[in-house]
């Protein structure tokens, strides 16, 4: 199997998702560059976390139109797996990817902290090996997290099972109080019905060493590959 991991102008959490595959996942992983379109050979590609083009116009809003967006596309529509990560979540929503949009925290300040995350849907190919309701610890960095969604796609996520991470308290309540940046009933990740597209705004790829804290993200990334290495079998 292979991963890449795209390269916007602004990606700062491109090697932090090139580490985590190399060396936690131990798989072959590539960068590909935004202006790149042939994917051929991928089995997932990863689009990390960052300010791509600086959030200029509004986060992710610019990096749909990157040449590598419309090959992506593509990829996904063909069953193959796309993980984007906060930056890569606004990303995913604003190129149609995945519903919703991503605004303003509610406090309109940029949060940067450990949060917890309660598993709602482990029959996905990237929660596989991660129980249902299991809490993870792992840390926020946006000032554009505030999922929301008008009420038929919400209603459509929450029967779909497309609702995989919430955010919660440390016992894994869904509260007001655990909810850093306003989304929607507490939505911190969401996949698409085919479950092929996963976008999430917490950094799993920075909570895979006890040494940053929490290794609780690594998880997340071993059920990609073992999701992959069953197809391949």
């Amino acid at each position: 199997m292979k991963f890449g991991v795209v390269v916007f102008p602004g990606s700062n959490c491109d090697h932090d998702a090139y580490h985590v595959i190399s060396k936690h996942v131990g798989q072959p992983v590539d960068f590909i560059w935004h202006q790149e379109t042939e994917l051929a050979g991928f089995d997932a590609v990863l689009i990390p976390g960052g300010f791509s083009y600086g959030d200029y116009l509004r986060a992710g809003a610019l990096a749909r139109f990157s040449p590598v967006m419309r090959s992506v596309r593509e990829f996904a529509a063909a069953g193959k797996f796309v993980f984007g990560i906060c930056n890569g979540f606004q990303i995913l929503c604003e190129a149609g990817l995945l519903p919703g949009v991503l605004m303003r925290n509610r406090g309109l300040h940029f949060i940067c902290k450990h949060v917890d995350l309660r598993v709602e849907n482990s029959n996905t190919p990237f929660t596989n090996l991660v129980d249902s309701d299991r809490v993870l610890s792992i840390p926020v960095a946006h000032a554009e997290g505030n999922y929301t969604c008008d009420d038929a796609t919400f209603n459509e996520l929450e029967e779909n099972g497309q609702i995989v991470f919430r955010y919660c308290t440390p016992d894994g309540e869904v509260t007001d109080g655990a909810n850093p940046n306003g989304a929607r009933s507490n939505i911190a990740g969401i996949c698409n019905r085919e479950r092929n597209v996963l976008g999430m705004m917490p950094h799993p790829e920075r909570a895979c060493e006890e040494l940053l804290g929490s290794n609780d993200g690594r998880d997340i990334f071993r059920s990609l590959a073992n999701t992959i290495g069953k197809m391949s079998i």
